[in-house]
């Protein structure tokens, strides 16, 4: 099967996919708010006679070399803070035209004269206030701010102490228990076809798993996928989710140091598809990349703490495994457009006492106001703004969030995004927090399978109560699931991917 004759359209597939990352290779800036770009159709090639790729990826591949850098903080406010400076330099605007009393010399009496710079300066405050005063009263009144000034989300249950407990399904290790879930959660969510599903196994001569390989999936109609193999060398392939033509065979191309091979997808096959590439199997050292996605609305204060109190230690559990990983930690905190920020990214970097001061420890739970959030723009900016670093490296993200996405903005949406990640070889390990609901839970769930991630759920010794302390109940649709402190839960997970490197060499 390796040694046949690539086809041709699979060739021009991967030219395509280098040509337009080079094109693309621009740096990365926030957009400004309320500029996220309007989802454009799925560009699926229809089918034609001539053997030629009709597809590109709509990302650039991981590229950054290292993370070796101080940290950058980028932040796209939300339309409650653009409100808020408008009315801020409305006022300024006022303050520095509005006229100052002055007293006549000879009579006392008031006359309007234009202040001079330095009463101006002096005035400070008092002319502002003065000029708001004055607007108040007029005809003309200051517009009221588009968005309600945000409350603070009111805790659903009083702050719990000692440890955070937390139990973890693995729905691809259980995938008919997952199927069965999806099938009687009946919420809104985006659509992708996951029932068939294929696993891919890149090997090496010897048969040892070839670690972020990457990966194009090409039907007999021209609709494409693309992936990266995890730290096995293996990665899950859903057909229905990117080809509504339902194509019978599939060419796959795999490519990894400048080497190449190539493979047929068959529906039906019983068996992995099997390439075998000429390529190292494994880095010299681990390198890993994890990036927090956490919901900064008022309900997660709780949550937050916790991490803080405990990213140190998770840092320093890591940082003892076995494989020693090169460990970069990177966050994207959200929270809504009605906020004073929409979201605000911390890039991947190696300094943790840095990260540490400049990221987590400010970081807190305000706003929100209704139970969606920005998830879906979040997401988008974890995957395609943050340094991920190239070819070997093991990329996870732990979303930890209480709400689902608004699927109501219009903007990024998160199956077009969790597409993206896999093609980029980022897993994501959804971890609900207390009082997330069902569609917060299946749109989680949704997420970690398809980029081969785990969900992740807080537990407590009274399923409904979270101030009931830690325990092993809950409220979530799983069963036959572990429980573990939520730090130490987070370092096996790690453990078990960079676990994958070793055995794969």
């Amino acid at each position: 099967m390796n040694n046949r004759r690539p086809p041709r359209k699979l060739v021009l597939l991967l030219v395509a996919q280098l040509v337009l990352a080079a094109c693309n290779a621009t740096a990365h800036s926030p957009l400004p708010p309320g500029s996220w770009p309007e989802p454009k159709p799925t560009q699926w090639p229809a089918p034609v006679p001539m053997p030629v790729a009709r597809t590109v990826p709509n990302f650039q591949a991981p590229s950054a070399p290292h993370c070796a850098r101080p940290l950058q903080t980028r932040e796209v406010p939300g339309m409650y803070a653009e409100q808020a400076t408008s009315r801020r330099d409305l006022r300024d605007r006022m303050a520095k035209s509005a006229p100052a009393i002055a007293e006549d010399a000879g009579t006392g009496a008031r006359a309007w004269a234009p202040a001079a710079p330095a009463a101006r300066a002096e005035s400070g405050r008092g002319m502002a206030d003065a000029a708001r005063e004055s607007l108040a009263s007029s005809a003309h009144p200051m517009p009221p701010p588009m968005y309600p000034s945000p409350q603070p989300q009111q805790q659903q249950q009083a702050p719990t102490h000692g440890p955070v407990t937390a139990g973890v399904v693995d729905d691809n290790a259980d995938f008919t228990s997952y199927l069965g879930f999806r099938n009687r959660t009946r919420v809104q969510h985006r659509a992708r076809d996951i029932r068939e599903r294929y696993l891919l196994e890149v090997k090496d001569a010897r048969g040892r798993g070839i670690a972020d390989a990457e990966v194009a999936v090409q039907g007999s109609s021209g609709h494409a996928m693309w992936a990266r193999t995890d730290a096995a060398g293996q990665v899950w392939l859903h057909p229905n989710a990117f080809d509504p033509s339902r194509s019978q065979q599939y060419d796959v191309a795999v490519r990894k140091d400048g080497r190449q091979s190539f493979g047929r997808l068959t529906r039906g096959q019983k068996s992995a598809v099997e390439v075998v590439l000429d390529a190292r199997a494994a880095e010299p050292r681990a390198r890993l990349d994890l990036v927090f996605l956490v919901d900064a609305t008022g309900s997660m204060a709780d949550e937050i703490d916790k991490l803080k109190t405990t990213l140190r230690s998770i840092s320093a559990e890591v940082s003892r495994l076995p494989s020693q990983p090169d460990l970069c930690f990177g966050l994207v905190a959200y929270r809504d457009k009605t906020d004073a920020f929409l979201l605000r990214s911390h890039d991947l970097t190696n300094d943790l006492d840095g990260f540490l001061r400049g990221a987590l420890g400010p970081l807190q739970a305000a706003g929100g106001g209704d139970y969606p959030e920005a998830m879906n723009e979040a997401l988008h900016d974890t995957v395609h703004n943050i340094s991920w670093r190239g070819d070997g490296a093991t990329r996870m993200v732990v979303l930890l969030a209480d709400a689902p996405p608004h699927l109501d903005y219009g903007g990024p949406q998160y199956d077009d995004d969790m597409v993206a990640a896999l093609g980029k070889g980022i897993k994501v390990f959804g971890v609900g927090a207390s009082g997330l609901d069902k569609q917060g839970e299946f749109i989680q769930r949704q997420i970690a399978q398809y980029t081969g991630g785990q969900f992740v759920f807080l537990t407590y010794a009274n399923a409904h109560d979270p101030a009931s302390g830690p325990g092993r109940e809950t409220v979530h649709d799983v069963k036959n699931y572990s429980v573990d402190t939520l730090d130490r839960l987070i370092v096996r997970l790690v453990a078990q991917e960079l676990g994958k490197l070793a055995r794969g060499s």
